[in-house]
């Protein structure tokens, strides 16, 4: 399972290296929903994009990106205020009388009010990390289709939940990151040979289970290439709802380094020369297996996550 990516989160390095266009419509409307909707969790490289507006339409996305900072610093600084009062109040009691009450209240207030500051601080930062590239389960990434014989980027959210299916698909099956290989022409008949997409990825991170306890590995091509991921995705639609655009990765057997490192299962990488071919979906199921059956050639090395 690839629990964890980091991914091209700028839509203009999608454009450069693969001469896609953007769905800018779609990404206005995802960053000013995400004002009415917590859920909706987007990383701040993603943000960073549009940092730096070059027309009306990433003018109006930047614009959402900053009301949501300003809100959220805002609830932010009212919990603290709130729990600045509890500590104190606490204090004040224990100075008289310890109680078990008062204590917890100075541990609770105090975790609470670091665990504030710490989020301040990092809403006030400036330089970006690779971290502000990283998505997992639920977070939402560029992800590159082909529309209308044309490759565009779109964002979707990192858990596939299928047309026609309920909402409730995304807790009845949270494992729909994923999609495995064995599964396409089951599970994910309803998207694969019909919705294909691919992620753009610079590594991808692993649990494994050791003799001493879970780690989290960190994998990377040798090469330093981006690896180009096949993904399927699907349009959610229900009455009175919130369209959805959701994908997930195709995982399939690990190459042998990656297997040796304790994982049994790996993303799949396209050959570039095949990126057309996969995007356009449709026609012949052994054709588009064979595809994701050679891979692009990659010996993954691994590392201890920081």
């Amino acid at each position: 399972m690839c629990y964890s990516a980091q991914i091209w989160a700028d839509y203009r390095r999608y454009k450069r290296a693969y001469g896609t266009e953007i769905d800018i419509a779609t990404f206005a409307e995802l960053f000013w929903s995400r004002l009415e909707n917590p859920r909706i969790v987007i990383p701040r490289g993603l943000e960073a994009t549009f940092e730096h507006p070059t027309n009306e339409a990433e003018r109006s996305i930047w614009e959402a990106i900053e009301l949501h900072r300003t809100r959220t610093s805002a609830t932010i600084e009212q919990d603290l205020f709130k729990q600045r009062k509890r500590l104190a109040d606490a204090e004040r009691s224990l100075l008289t009388k310890h109680t078990k009450k008062a204590t917890e209240d100075v541990r609770i207030a105090g975790d609470k009010i670091a665990r504030g500051l710490s989020r301040l601080e990092e809403m006030r930062r400036t330089e970006l990390t690779p971290n502000d590239s990283r998505i997992y389960p639920g977070n939402y990434a560029p992800v590159m289709v082909m529309e209308n014989g044309r490759r565009v980027v779109k964002p979707m959210r990192y858990q596939c939940r299928p047309a026609g299916k309920p909402a409730i698909y995304d807790t009845k099956y949270p494992g729909t990151y994923n999609a495995r290989r064995n599964n396409l022409t089951g599970f994910w008949r309803g998207q694969f040979g019909v919705t294909h997409g691919l992620m753009v990825v610079d590594v991808f991170y692993e649990n494994v289970s050791t003799p001493d306890g879970n780690v989290v590995l960190e994998f990377r091509p040798r090469s330093g290439e981006p690896m180009l991921i096949a993904c399927l995705w699907s349009k959610w639609t229900a009455p009175a709802e919130p369209d959805l655009l959701s994908f997930a990765a195709i995982t399939s057997d690990p190459p042998p380094e990656v297997a040796a490192a304790g994982h049994d299962r790996c993303i799949v990488q396209i050959r570039p020369e095949n990126v057309d071919r996969w995007l356009r979906a449709g026609g012949n199921d052994a054709e588009l297996l064979a595809i994701l059956d050679d891979p692009a050639p990659t010996y993954y090395e691994h590392r201890l996550a920081a």
